[in-house]
């Protein structure tokens, strides 16, 4: 093992391991540009740009330090570490220079880091412990989840829950009529509250969950996570708590406290070090036995930009890009709530932002923030609403126009005339598939020769959940299971199907992460004519397929037979093409 002296090396600084990387043909020139640019932007390491950006994997950069430092690589999550050790060095130091100590041998500190080349944090380190120290390389996502998960034991939500059990000062709040805004206040900033907000805000962020959901019942609260999709329950505080709880994001979400009839929106940043950001949107819905709380969590640091990255079939991406990029036209991208559409739509106007483009879109809300982009936030209480911001961007010479969502006649009627006009209009819709949008137009009043001639492509999208990649195992599956999901005979037994057998890393639920499943169908000429002469849903549906377009079945088949994903998953997020 290399033994770290801190004599004879200099840290390696950002422009010296981008010039290595593009020497070793690991990242490209433009690869590298982009990349610097976000780490000014972001205030990040070159190497977590590189990762963010979607350029090179955490193992491969951990590979290269491994072997341009002389120093081992190691898989963190294969570690139990004693927690004597982790103990020799402060959490504090820890989160700064992004390390955890795995092990001790006699007077030798042996600790993983991302970062090899810093001297200092090794230099610290032996001088607040004694030891000498031994350095190994780790990907930077597991020292991150090795620090959660070694120095946050004192501080979990259970040792919390244990000590609110036995704060009698907030008996007040059994009493569901209570009013007092000024007892509301004082319960909402007791200790204990506070320190059980913050950490379900930060457990969220830990697990990457994507939702909160704090609900009171009849004899029953709970706070649940989703989590790829799926709602876990994670705790079970005191009744007695809901309305100090309530009440304490209520005032962090900048809301009215003492209004408790009325649904109210709001919205909680908090920092989490490093310069990053956590954005939460609050929404809170007045219900039979309180007020229910839900926070989506808005995370840029993990804003997936790179359509490459998000699922996309090699056929599906070029027929996306290649309607995107033309200069007129309507592409809509359609799905449920929290299938990616907005995803999606951002990572478009990724592509398509630049100093020659007039851009502007209409949101509600506001997600993310965008250099370059002019965002306009709705607020249907004054009148701004979709068809108006539309109107307001006609007059701003625009070149591309984002509308949140498409949801009444006179919003689609005024976007489906700045596509005829010159203007590249993208937007989302509420439907199953890319077919039954045209019917969706059609109903909402827009005349067939329009959306004929305005839409460019639909892109209907879901999420599916991946399968762990740390515990897949293949799965034994019958051939007549396959079938009756939409395998073809022809394709049976030329693939391998997994499952995950559950473990640390995903929680034990199998799987880790999503992946998109898209339905991208272009207006072909084909399809354009069976508008015009009104066909149903079904007859375009077939045509689509004839011209090559992949069904939502299909596209999930893909990626099981890929190994991305399980049966299972398949079955949930889809239905079958009968």
């Amino acid at each position: 093992m290399y033994k770290w002296e801190g004599k004879g090396y200099r840290r390696m600084s950002a422009d010296r391991l981008g010039e290595l990387l593009v020497r070793n043909q690991l990242v490209s020139d433009d690869q590298l540009a982009k990349a610097v640019t976000e780490q000014k932007n972001e205030g990040i390491r070159l190497g977590a740009a590189l990762i963010k950006l979607g350029y090179i994997q955490e193992t491969d950069l951990a590979s290269f330090l491994s072997k341009h430092y002389g120093v081992p690589s190691i898989n963190l999550t294969e570690f139990d570490v004693d927690p004597a050790v982790v103990s020799l060095v402060p959490p504090a130091v820890a989160q700064k220079y992004q390390l955890v100590p795995i092990n001790r041998a006699g007077a030798t500190l042996i600790v993983a880091m991302a970062d090899p080349s810093n001297i200092f944090a090794i230099d610290d380190i032996k001088f607040m412990t004694g030891f000498n120290v031994e350095v190994v390389v780790a990907a930077e996502a597991a020292i991150k989840d090795a620090i959660d998960k070694y120095y946050d034991r004192s501080s979990s939500l259970a040792d919390v829950m244990e000590g609110l059990e036995d704060f009698d000062d907030l008996e007040l709040l059994e009493d569901d009529s209570l009013e007092d805004v000024g007892e509301l206040e004082k319960a909402s900033e007791d200790a204990p509250v506070v320190k059980l907000v913050n950490l379900i805000l930060t457990d969220a962020i830990k697990k990457k969950a994507s939702d909160i959901h704090i609900e009171p019942y009849e004899h029953l609260f709970r706070v649940r996570y989703r989590i790829d999709g799926v709602l876990y329950e994670v705790m079970k505080p005191p009744r007695k708590l809901k309305n100090a709880i309530t009440s304490r994001l209520k005032i962090m979400a900048n809301m009215d406290i003492a209004e408790r009839r009325l649904p109210q929106d709001g919205r909680i940043k908090i920092k989490m070090g490093r310069g990053a950001e956590m954005d939460y949107r609050v929404n809170c819905l007045p219900t039979l036995f309180g007020e229910k709380v839900v926070l989506r969590l808005l995370d840029k640091s993990n804003l997936q930009l790179d359509m490459t990255k998000l699922g996309y079939e090699e056929q599906a991406l070029e027929w996306f890009k290649r309607e995107i990029h033309k200069p007129f036209g309507m592409v809509l991208v359609t799905g449920p709530t929290g299938s990616g559409k907005t995803v999606s739509l951002y990572s478009a106007l990724s592509d398509l932002n630049k100093v020659s483009e007039n851009i502007s879109t209409a949101e509600d809300p506001v997600e993310f923030n965008f250099a370059g982009i002019n965002q306009v936030q709705m607020h249907e209480e004054i009148g701004l609403n979709f068809a108006a911001a539309l109107r307001a961007f006609l007059r701003q010479d625009p070149d591309i126009i984002m509308i949140g969502e498409i949801r009444d006649f006179e919003t689609a009627e005024i976007g489906v005339k700045a596509a005829l006009t010159g203007h590249l209009v993208l937007s989302t819709l509420h439907t199953n598939d890319a077919p039954s949008t045209i019917n969706r137009l059609l109903n909402m009043g827009i005349e067939p020769f329009l959306v004929a001639s305005a839409v460019n492509l639909i892109s209907a999208q879901r999420l599916g959940r991946r399968v762990c990649s740390e515990c897949k195992e293949p799965e034994d599956l019958s051939n007549d299971a396959l079938i009756a999901a939409g395998v073809s005979e022809a394709d049976i037994g030329k693939f391998t199907t997994y499952r995950g057998r559950g473990c640390a890393v995903c929680n034990e639920t199998g799987y880790k992460g999503r992946i998109g499943i898209y339905q991208v169908m272009p207006m072909f000429e084909d399809i354009k004519e069976l508008v015009l002469s009104g066909a149903n849903t079904a007859e375009i549906k077939q045509e689509s397929m004839r011209l090559g377009v992949k069904t939502m079945r299909q596209s999930a088949l893909t990626k099981l037979m890929e190994g991305v994903t399980t049966l299972e998953e398949v079955l949930r997020c889809t239905i079958g093409d009968d």
